[in-house]
Order: C-alpha cells, then sequence, then structure tokens
C-alpha cells in the first residue's frame, strides 16, 4: 500500500515540474514573439527620436503606430533634437501624434533645438518639455531658390526652356523671379503659415491672437516658450518619462523601449552635419519650401540614443 503512494507522489512530483518548466517556457516564448503579452510583467515607456531635418515620416509615424498598438507601451516619449524640414513629413507626423494621443500619452522632450517643423510635431503632443535653454519657436515658412544666373552668363552656358504656363518654371536657377511669381509664391507661403498656425492652436489650445503675435520666425528659449505656453514643463529628458509616468498613472520602475534606428537614417544623418547649406541648395536647385529654423547649419545638434 505504502510502495503505491509512493508511486503516486512520484507521478504527482514529475506532473508539477513538467507543468511548471511548460510554463516558463510559455512566458519565456510569450515575452519574445508577443510584445502586448509583456504588460503583466513590467511597466514600459516607448522613446521615438527625432534627430535631424525632418525630410521624411515613415520611420516615425511607423513607430507611432507600432507603439500605440502595442498594450506593453504604457505612454510614448518623442525626444526631438530638429531644427525642422519638409512641410509635408512635419504634418505627416503632427497627424499620426493627433491620432495617437486618445490612445496614450504622447510627452515630448526637446533637445538642442526642436524648431520649426521640429516645434510643429512637438505641438500634437501632451505635453511638452523642454531645457530652458533649448531653442524653440521659429514658427514659420522658409523658401529657398539656388540663383545660377551670373555663373552660367560668365562660363557661356544659356539655358532654354520651353513651357506650357507662364509660371511653369518658377523658380529656375537661370533667371530671377518676376514681380507676379513672387505673388503667387507669397500667397503659397502665407496658405503654408496659415497651416502651421492652426496646428499651434489645435494642439496646444492657444488663442490665435496669441500664436500670429509670436509667428512670425523669431525663435525662443525654452524657459521663453513657456512664459509663451508653447511649453509646459522646464526639464530634462528623465523629467519628460517622469511626466509620462505620471499622466500614465506608472508607480515605480519602468523600462525604456527605444525605436531603432535604421543604417539609413544614421547614414542620412551623417550627410545633414555636414555643409548643409551648401550641401542641401546643391541637392535642390528647383527650390523648397519647409518649415525650418534657417540657423541650425553652424550648430551641433547631434545626439547618440
Amino acid at each position: 500500500m505504502s510502495s503505491k503512494r509512493h508511486s503516486i507522489l512520484i507521478v504527482m512530483i514529475i506532473i508539477l515540474v513538467v507543468a511548471a518548466v511548460l510554463a516558463s517556457t510559455m512566458v519565456m516564448v510569450m515575452k519574445s514573439l508577443s510584445p502586448s503579452s509583456a504588460f503583466f510583467f513590467s511597466q514600459k515607456i516607448g522613446v521615438i527620436p527625432v534627430e535631424g531635418t525632418i525630410s521624411s515620416s515613415q520611420t516615425v509615424t511607423s513607430h507611432l503606430v507600432k507603439f500605440r498598438k502595442d498594450a506593453s507601451i504604457r505612454a510614448i516619449v518623442l525626444k526631438i533634437n530638429s531644427p525642422g524640414g519638409g512641410i509635408a513629413p512635419s504634418q505627416e507626423i503632427y497627424r499620426e501624434i493627433e491620432k495617437t494621443v486618445p490612445v496614450k500619452k504622447v510627452v515630448v522632450s526637446m533637445g538642442t533645438v526642436a524648431a520649426s517643423g521640429g516645434y510643429y510635431i512637438a505641438a500634437a503632443a501632451s505635453k511638452i518639455v523642454a531645457n530652458p535653454g533649448t531653442i524653440t519657436g521659429s514658427i514659420g515658412v522658409i523658401m529657398e531658390f539656388l540663383r545660377l544666373e551670373d555663373l552660367l552668363n560668365k562660363i557661356g552656358v544659356d539655358l532654354e526652356i520651353m513651357k506650357s504656363g507662364e509660371f511653369k518654371d518658377m523658380g529656375s536657377p537661370d533667371r530671377k523671379l518676376t514681380a507676379r511669381e513672387r505673388e503667387v509664391l507669397d500667397a503659397m507661403i502665407m496658405d503654408m503659415q496659415r497651416q502651421f498656425v492652426e496646428a499651434i492652436v489645435l494642439g496646444r489650445k492657444l488663442p490665435l491672437e496669441h500664436v500670429l503675435q509670436i509667428a512670425d520666425g523669431r525663435i525662443f528659449s525654452g524657459a521663453r516658450a513657456k512664459e509663451l505656453g508653447l511649453v509646459d514643463v522646464l526639464g530634462n529628458f528623465e523629467d519628460a518619462v517622469e511626466l509620462a509616468k505620471e499622466l500614465t498613472g506608472i508607480e515605480g520602475d519602468v523600462t525604456l523601449v527605444y525605436a531603432r534606428k535604421s543604417r539609413l537614417e544614421v547614414f542620412d544623418l551623417l550627410l545633414e552635419t555636414g555643409a548643409r547649406s551648401i550641401a542641401g541648395a546643391l541637392r535642390h536647385p528647383e527650390g523648397r519650401v519647409e518649415y525650418r529654423w534657417g540657423g541650425v547649419s553652424g550648430l551641433d545638434i547631434k545626439e547618440n540614443y
């Protein structure tokens, strides 16, 4: 009889050991293959860097979508260190933040500079944290054309253009803008400026008249931006993380999940940190219209993540 009980006990122990091993294996598999399942084991905050000139929105928006859908990510911190850039990419990122905020809190942490398009995308966030010495603002539109008329004349190069309409070669590097062309471009620039102002009014919930008074392209320190209502809190990246925890109700330590940079992003960043103004003009002789602060060429804004 005792031998039978002993056998049953051994079988039960074996079953318990096997169950424990299976449970541990399932936990490891769930944590490695299903990010959302990790919600039960740790508190996580996603960190997305926006660094350098904003020339494309794909990487940032894809990370926003991924973190928004990941149940283990409780909040998102957008680490901005950018002078701005393309208008459409800035608007695409703004829109994705706008869609994310009702689902998860998005806190912006401003680095050395978060100006023009860098501020544009920040305006959609739940809260904005800036260092007192952060360079921000520069609410405005800039358009640049490369002029080669004198150079072409000196070397004897003549450019002949056939066009279907008066404005088809507007901004051509071989001649100056006409008065009518300037009117057309001025109207377009002011339309894009209106869009910038409206985005800040909507995102920051500021009076239109107030934003119009400061939307003349000037830059502000982080401290001054807080006085103007463009920034919520003065602090560093860790303060932004703490604010994200507070807004989300997280207590204790959190795990920061950094969005990975692709090799292409790193390569693009290296290109941007050279003689940006000259190289940019040569790459875009047809002209550019951007939400970008033009004073960044002499400022080192690179940060490592």
